[in-house]
């Protein structure tokens, strides 16, 4: 083969390498896409006596894309709460406040739980107790995520700690006695994938307790 037909060969594997980084870089900054959507996140309200004012405050580090109600503060619900979890907000009543984002940071699968996709459910039914939802919490929770996930070959499931929580802040005023946020981060896959298991846990409720879930699926 000639020099000159070696140092074409040379220049296209070149070419063509440089445009599959470039392609993989493009991929890799796309933008909020990468990281999937926070969808559902709902939070519920039980304090201790009816009429309570509370002032919920979420500090969120991605774009907002739905919020029910609206603020009516900067990053604020002002509302009312009972002691049944009912919520008025503007003279209109609510289960719970509604909200959903495009993140603009990874979670995190360092522990978790590789779980068939027909075992979906079973699994949800026993975790949720543990992480501190009710049987309506749970039930809702289910209604929402099991029907994406269970026809799946396997799920992977991380429940988010510190990283949702520092960016996706949660500021409550009177400061609730009890808080618990459960939410999942989550991904199909056709394979069982080892992981480290995931220790759960959750603060006994016991007067003015919020409650919040949601869930990401991040691939």
């Amino acid at each position: 083969m000639s020099k000159k037909s070696i140092l074409g060969l040379i220049t296209t594997g070149l070419l063509v390498f440089i445009m599959c980084v470039g392609c993989s870089g493009n991929g890799a900054s796309a933008g909020n896409g990468d990281y999937g959507v926070d969808e559902k996140p709902v939070i519920y309200l039980y304090p201790e006596e009816d009429n309570t004012a509370v002032s919920v405050r979420l500090d969120y580090n991605g774009d907002l894309t739905e919020l029910i109600p609206e603020f009516n503060e900067p990053n604020v619900w002002n509302c009312t709460a009972n002691k049944d979890g009912k919520i008025t907000f503007e003279g209109k009543q609510y289960d719970y406040l509604f909200w959903e984002g495009a993140p603009k940071f990874e979670y995190d699968f360092y522990s978790g739980f590789c779980i068939k996709g027909a075992d979906t459910e079973a699994f949800l039914k026993e975790v949720l107790p543990q992480l501190g939802l009710n049987d309506s919490e749970a039930k809702e929770f289910m209604e929402f995520w099991v029907p994406q996930m269970e026809h799946n070959a396997y799920n992977m499931i991380s429940f988010q700690g510190k990283t949702y929580n520092k960016n996706a802040k949660l500021t409550v005023t009177p400061e609730p006695d009890t808080m618990i946020r459960v939410f999942m981060a989550w991904y199909p896959t056709e394979r069982f994938i080892k992981i480290n298991p995931q220790f759960l846990s959750a603060p006994q409720r016991k007067g003015f307790t919020v409650v919040e879930w949601g869930g990401n699926k991040v691939k």
